[in-house]
């Protein structure tokens, strides 16, 4: 089995995720991953599809992420990883579909409008 090469997205975060065989290595920007994801719940995202498909501990997984905040990078890599899990085998697709882990979050920020203060807010009105 060569390299796996997968791309997720999040917001303005996008991760590229390189899957090969290993002991189980999370390297995110030549980081570890427990050392770049301070909190629980960012390393349970990024673990997330892995342990789902009963694959921890077979691969070394290395990323590249840029762009955004934390939460997205560690969402972008969940996607990438999810996608790349799937093309390591195509039963894994039915196990990561129904938890939404396959799906691009297309939710971003509205951008602001000219005459306004931000993309909803106005500036204050006066009558008179």
């Amino acid at each position: 089995m060569e390299v796996i090469h997968k791309i997720g997205r999040r917001k303005t975060a996008v991760a590229r995720v390189y899957v090969a065989k290993g002991k189980g290595n999370i390297t995110v920007n030549k980081k570890d991953m427990t050392d770049y994801f301070s909190t629980a719940t960012l390393q349970y995202k990024v673990n997330q599809p892995i342990v789902m498909t009963n694959n921890d501990g077979n691969f070394d997984i290395t990323v590249n992420v840029y762009g955004g905040g934390i939460t997205g990078q560690a969402e972008a890599i969940r996607l990438g990883l999810s996608r790349a899990m799937c093309e390591l085998d195509p039963e894994n697709r039915a196990i990561l579909k129904p938890e939404g882990l396959l799906t691009r979050d297309p939710r971003m920020v509205e951008r602001k409008k000219f005459g306004q203060k931000k993309a909803r807010k106005k500036f204050q009105f006066s009558k008179r």
